[in-house]
């Protein structure tokens, strides 16, 4: 026997997965974790017995529920899904996924499209971020289509703008989780932050890269993963996430001067793979590092004058803008971040879960 759990099928920025209501899913997390496994075909290096795309970025689930709380129209969980351990870690953000959860919310009658342009309030539960996302809403409905164009997603779609609320310390407790700018670990300058996504910054030129090398070239230096998962596995108690062996966080970023006309390149390591763009919160992060004199990007970065700071983060496939506003009085002080996602519904209907591997749970 198999049970049918609804979901939608979506791309949110460049992640893609699964979008469930938390009701449709066992509400203990054994079982929930269980069943997400097998949703997506986990473990296994191709998911080839799920919806698993064989890569981190395209295993990854959206469970969604409405607001609980004023002033919050929808909670959002983000589940990063091993690809080939069972494992599901739902300590991190992911800002991409996030992009899809006001189409889902809509979609599903969730909540309502409020005019041409709808505003909402999400809380990402991972850790407890507050975001307002505008989706274009033509005639009540969601509008997919359009003129924006991200890199790592071909074509163009409708815009989808975010506005992150308090992300300073959301994962780590603080912005610079270890107190410092700069700490060396295993004879690295690193610089550790979190606004919005736990990062290690490291320069590339420190471990005898450029930085400018493809992910799979990077993916195939075993001598530098090694090496940059050394300063993890330290880096992650300094940051107040305790042993990150079995974690997605922190994420491990190589940094260098940019080459594409952009203000910083990036190589990102999530943790143990070269990330084929550069997540959300993660390129929030390293453009807040940026801007800050004494951290080890913004001594590689190209700061652009005025407030507010339009930085755009190089990656492997093309480039992210971030746009961040200082604090009038005090301009090392960052407190607002936006950016541009683009996200798209692709498939409407069930996925079967073998109903012996999971419990329902209790409600």
């Amino acid at each position: 026997m198999q049970r049918a759990i609804p979901c939608l099928f979506m791309r949110g920025g460049t992640s893609r997965g699964p979008f469930i209501l938390e009701s449709d899913l066992p509400a203990d997390v054994e079982s929930r974790d269980a069943a997400l496994l097998r949703i997506m075909g986990s473990p296994d290096a191709r998911q080839i017995d799920g919806l698993g795309g064989a890569d981190p970025l395209t295993s990854k689930v959206g469970i969604v529920r409405p607001g609980r709380t004023a002033g919050v129209d929808l909670e959002f969980l983000f589940a990063q899904v091993s690809v080939t351990e069972a494992r599901v870690d739902t300590t991190p953000n992911c800002g991409n996924m996030l992009a899809a959860v006001v189409p889902f919310g809509i979609e599903t009658g969730l909540v309502e499209a409020r005019g041409e342009v709808s505003t909402l309030r999400v809380l990402t539960r991972n850790t407890g971020t507050l975001s307002d996302i505008e989706v274009q809403t033509p005639g009540g409905r969601v509008e997919y289509e359009g003129n924006a164009r991200i890199d790592g997603v071909p074509g163009t779609a409708a815009p989808i703008n975010i506005r992150f609320l308090e992300t300073a310390g959301s994962v780590c407790g603080s912005l610079l989780p270890t107190g410092r700018l700069i700490d060396r670990i295993g004879g690295v300058d690193v610089t550790c932050m979190d606004n919005g996504m736990p990062v290690v910054m490291m320069a590339a030129q420190a471990f005898g890269v450029t930085g400018y090398e493809s992910r799979e070239q990077l993916n195939g230096n075993s001598e530098l993963k090694k090496a940059i998962e050394a300063i993890r596995l330290l880096a992650g108690p300094m940051m107040n996430l305790g042993d990150v062996a079995r974690k997605v966080v922190p994420k491990m970023c190589l940094v260098a001067p940019p080459v594409a006309g952009g203000n910083i390149s990036t190589r990102t390591f999530i943790p143990h793979d070269c990330h084929a763009a550069v997540g959300v919160l993660g390129a929030v992060t390293v453009a807040t590092a940026a801007v800050l004199p004494g951290s080890v990007a913004n001594h590689l970065a190209l700061v652009p004058v005025g407030n507010p700071k339009t930085l755009s983060v190089e990656h492997p496939s093309g480039e992210f803008s971030v746009v961040l506003t200082l604090d009038p009085q005090d301009p090392t002080t960052v407190i607002g971040a936006a950016l541009l996602r683009t996200a798209r519904l692709i498939m409407r209907g069930e996925v079967f879960v073998p109903q012996n591997s999971i419990s329902r749970g209790k409600r």
